[in-house]
């Protein structure tokens, strides 16, 4: 075979080859949306569990209540409902966020991430996303059960309550991240990490108006203002705009601080080798 025919050969097996394909960003945030919810569902007596722990909890705390202040307390329910369902989705996006960086790096994948063409950034983003998505999902169920049990009737306007609630989120989504990063890098923080939880819960309560100061805590801001979308009935374009200010400006900067210390404890990690241990 001459060099022409041997150049003419690998022109055509170049034309005939078929053009590499790369995925957008939309594929890669419908990929990671279904791997969260097929992990999730194929484990079921745990996603099962999840829920009854959910609603058991507040059973307890509603029926105590009651037999303990009676009136007084059937007088508060909506606002404990309101709390408890904010509780439930923050936690979730918190420990979801951090238990699957923890479980990344337990499974051995989560150095894949960072050869990806995407890039390790968009990749933690879609996964934030994700486990948003399946949190209001479950929560949305203990919400239903919660009212049911109660008899009580909630203002759920779509319009207002998920813009609320999902930069409420952004900020356990940060404090997630960072205790996510910290995972990476010294492995085993869980008693650090259980008594964040508690703390949610007294984010969820603080008392706003006694304190202003409290509005610049992540949850505090979203909290009393889905309070008074879901109890009073309050829409979106009803809070004045320092308020929306207040809870878009501290969410996005609990969010970023997030991004960034997760960002710069796994470049430790990677500096010390530690990146792929558990």
């Amino acid at each position: 075979m001459t060099e022409r025919d041997e150049r003419g050969g690998a022109g055509r097996s170049a034309r005939v080859r078929a053009p590499e394909r790369t995925g957008s960003y939309y594929h890669l945030l419908k990929a990671v949306i279904y791997r969260d919810l097929l992990i999730w569902v194929r484990y079921p007596l745990n996603a099962a569990l999840g829920l009854f722990m959910g609603v058991f909890f507040f059973a307890l705390m509603f029926y105590g209540g009651t037999l303990v202040a009676g009136q007084a307390f059937s007088d508060s329910i909506e606002g404990l409902i309101v709390g408890y369902f904010l509780w439930t989705l923050s936690l979730g996006a918190y420990s979801g966020i951090m238990n699957d960086i923890q479980s990344e790096a337990s499974w051995g994948t989560l150095e894949r991430h960072f050869m990806t063409p995407f890039g390790f950034g968009p990749v933690v983003v879609a996964k934030s996303i994700a486990i948003v998505f399946r949190t209001f999902a479950t929560s949305m169920v203990v919400l239903a059960v919660m009212l049911l049990l109660t008899g009580t009737t909630l203002n759920l306007n779509l319009v207002t309550v998920l813009p609320v609630a999902a930069l409420t989120l952004a900020g356990a989504l940060g404090l997630g991240l960072v205790m996510g990063g910290l995972s990476v890098l010294y492995k085993r923080i869980s008693n650090v990490a259980n008594l964040l939880q508690f703390a949610f819960v007294g984010l969820i309560s603080a008392p706003v108006f006694d304190l202003p100061w409290t509005r610049l805590l992540p949850l505090v801001q979203g909290s009393a203002m889905l309070q008074r979308a879901m109890v009073d009935g309050t829409r979106l374009w009803e809070f004045d705009p320092l308020t929306l200010a207040v809870l878009v400006g501290t969410s996005g900067c609990y969010l970023a601080l997030g991004y960034v210390a997760f960002s710069l404890a796994t470049r430790r990690a990677r500096r010390l080798g530690v990146l792929g241990d558990y």
